[in-house]
């Protein structure tokens, strides 16, 4: 499988939240996440299973959600992807509780795929827009 269709397949069946366990067949035993969030990077170390239960707390948080693909750019090992997820807020997110208000999360992440395995990836979410959501979603209006 190339790059391409590695991660096309982590997100139609892993981030897609319709197959969370289909992360240990798509990514390395160890792999390297480095989240930028407000220009501070973190990197911190994804397994399989530990990727899969991150997919079902987001199901527990936003409900089966809708996930779209916005941009898919494949160059060699690396795959750049951008998406849209719209969910239901059902569980609590950061400390704020369940609105059942819509929220929408914008984020993009470049994946490096060895051995058909996705083993690191660089992704940036669009936090502070979730956080408005909420704060607008539970001030009555």
């Amino acid at each position: 499988m190339s790059a391409e269709e590695v991660v096309r397949e982590f997100f139609e069946k892993v981030r897609s939240g319709q197959e969370p366990d289909a992360a240990h067949r798509l990514m390395a035993e160890r792999v390297l996440a480095h989240q930028l969030t407000s220009e501070n990077e973190v990197t911190v170390e994804r397994s399989p299973a530990n990727y899969a239960d991150h997919v079902r707390e987001m199901l527990d948080a936003y409900g089966p959600f809708h996930l779209s693909i916005e941009a898919f750019i494949a160059q060699a090992d690396r795959v750049y992807v951008r998406w849209r997820q719209s969910g239901i807020h059902i569980g609590e997110v950061d400390g704020y509780a369940p609105t059942h208000q819509p929220v929408i999360e914008i984020a993009s992440a470049v994946y490096r795929v060895e051995h058909e395995k996705i083993v690191e990836y660089w992704i940036q979410i669009d936090r502070e827009g979730i956080r408005i959501q909420m704060e607008r979603n539970k001030s009555p209006l």
